[in-house]
This record gives structure tokens, sequence and C-alpha cells, in this order.
């Protein structure tokens, strides 16, 4: 035996196998670091986020706060409410988060505006707000703002509805727009309405213009679905059919807001448009989509326009796999 060469391997053992086991150890951390920092989430690797929405109007906010609580890649630290009759909105999603067990999650009542009726409202027609074991606040553009400038993390900022309240938030404090991400369901820019080939002045951004155009200005990072994407999805078929049938209570919940949205037509076949439930995948991801940076302009009509003078966003534009996309939604409001 070669004694010379066993004392050898010996050393080479001792010395560089911990060497190794070093390098892997600090490339993993590096890696796992990396990561974190692209995601931008905690070390739970929940995802951060805030939600405005003026929920009790079209039915399609009520499909995006479902898949909201059923998405367990997010930490909700506050929900508010947006347009008319904020605090009867409120008790909407209050009575939301009871039904998912998640009154852990706040709610802050926005700015009220002109008085509306809407369908939703028979819902919540018994329920008191007082009576919420999680937190309420009166002033919801003030617990937008102490909510993002408190967090330790960046967060990110979904809006579905027309934006008085992130205005009003944005107002008081523009500095939240250095510590969060927005997403929004938003504009028109080829498409329209049911698909059509030209671009429609959309609800969200014309209903309230100037407070669109102080968002759309301000230096936060925006990702948005304009209506060429979040304009053409439903669920029909058996698709549908999941949901509709479901046993989950707050998909439940939701089937009962749809038919009292509906006001008498049937509900049994398919869905309304979903408009807003692709604006919770995209703070998820951007995979079914297609996505364009394009300089979007808000005008005093209403209309989101391309300008070679105007802030770039991320818009998604097309859908690579819209089926895919369904199928995500069916899967999250049923298992």
């Amino acid at each position: 035996m070669d004694t010379t060469r066993v004392l050898m391997n010996g050393r080479f053992r001792s010395y560089v196998l911990p060497l190794v086991v070093l390098c892997f150890l600090v490339l993993f951390l590096f890696i796992s670091g990396s990561c974190a920092s692209l995601n931008n989430t905690p070390a739970s690797g929940k995802i951060p986020v805030v939600f405005d929405t003026d929920i009790g109007d079209d039915i399609d906010d009520t499909w995006a706060l479902a898949l909201l609580l059923r998405s367990p890649e997010f930490d909700v630290k506050l929900i508010t409410t947006a347009v008319g009759d904020t605090t009867t909105k409120a008790k909407v999603v209050a009575k939301m988060l009871e039904t998912a067990g998640r009154t852990d999650i706040p709610i802050g009542i926005g700015p009220a505006t002109e008085k509306t009726k809407f369908r939703q409202k028979e819902w919540v027609k018994d329920y008191d707000l007082s009576r919420y074991p999680g937190t309420i606040y009166q002033d919801g553009a003030k617990a937008l703002v102490d909510t993002i400038m408190n967090s330790k993390q960046r967060l990110k900022l979904i809006a579905v509805g027309p934006l008085p309240t992130v205005a009003a938030a944005l107002k008081r404090e523009p500095q939240i727009a250095q510590r969060v991400d927005f997403i929004g369901m938003h504009g028109s820019i080829r498409k329209g309405y049911r698909g059509k080939d030209r671009a429609d002045p959309e609800y969200n951004v014309v209903k309230f213009v100037q407070a669109a155009q102080n968002v759309f200005t301000a230096p936060w990072p925006m990702t948005i679905t304009p209506l060429d994407t979040c304009g053409i999805v439903s669920l029909k078929d058996q698709k549908y059919q999941k949901v509709f049938n479901s046993e989950l209570p707050v998909t439940k919940a939701l089937i009962e807001c749809y038919r009292i949205w509906a006001n008498g037509r049937p509900i049994d076949k398919e869905s309304s448009t979903l408009f807003d439930t692709v604006a919770i995948y995209l703070a998820l991801s951007t995979n079914f989509l297609v996505m364009e940076t394009l300089p979007i302009k808000v005008t005093d009509n209403g209309l989101t326009v391309i300008d070679e003078n105007a802030k770039k966003m991320d818009c998604a534009t097309e859908w690579k796999y819209l089926g895919a996309f369904e199928d995500f939604l069916v899967q999250r409001l049923t298992k």
C-alpha cells in the first residue's frame, strides 16, 4: 500500500470537502437571496398586498375578492372601499371576510362620493358593521397611507375600481408611490368592451378621470389589465358549473351575491364578465398573458391612449393562455 497516497487523500478530504460544502452553501444563499429580491416577498414567501375595490356595483369585484381570499400566496394587509356608499360596501367586504374566516384583515372605508344604489346591498341589509370582529377604519385613505408607510416590505396595491380612494391617499402622502407597486384593472388600449376592435372609455377610468390621471402619473411602477384582456374573461359550461356548485363557504357566498346582482336573470349557465379577477392574477404572475411596456396617458375624456410623452407601464394586451387562466380561477374557487 502507498502510505503517502493514503495520507494525501486523507488531507484532500479533510481540506477540500469542507471547502466544497462551503461553496455550495454560499451559492444556495446567493440564489435564495436573489429569488427573494426578485419576488419582493418576505421570508414567509407571501406577497404583501392592499386591495382597493368598488365592490357592490358590478359583481366582478366580488369574484376578485373571493379569488384574493382563496390565494394563499397573498398576505392581505388591508382592504379599502371606493365610490358611492363606501360604508355599505364595507359591509359586503366584512361579510365576505367573516364567511371566509378572515376577519384578521382590516377594512378601510374610502371617501363617500355620490349616493348610488347597488344590488348587493340586499345581501347585507341585516349586517351590523359595528359587530365585525376585525378592525374597521372610518378613514380608509388614511388607513391606506398608514399601512403602506408602516410596512417593512414593499407592498403591491391592487385596485379594481375607480380611484378616488387611492388618489386621496396619494394626495395625503405622495411618498406612498415610492413604497408600492400598483396593479390595476383599468383602461382600454386597442380593444373595447366585448372585444370590439376599438378602445372605449373604460368605467374605472372615466368615472373619476382626474383621480385616474393622478394615479397614472404617480411615480410607482404600474401594471394594468385593460379591456383588451380582462374584457373577454367569463366562465361557461363545465368550468362554470364547478364554481356554481362549489360547497366552499366563500364561493357559495359569491354565488348568493351573483344571484342578487343578476336581479332575476338566470345565473345557472355562465358568469358575467370577470374583469377584476385578472388584476388579482397579475399580482401573482404574468405567465398567461402577453405583456407590453407602453407609455399610457389618461385623456380628459377618459381614454387611455399610447402617447410617447406619457409614463411607461406594463400592460396585459393579449392572452397567451386564456383557458389556463380560466382553469386557475376554477381551481382556486372550488378546492
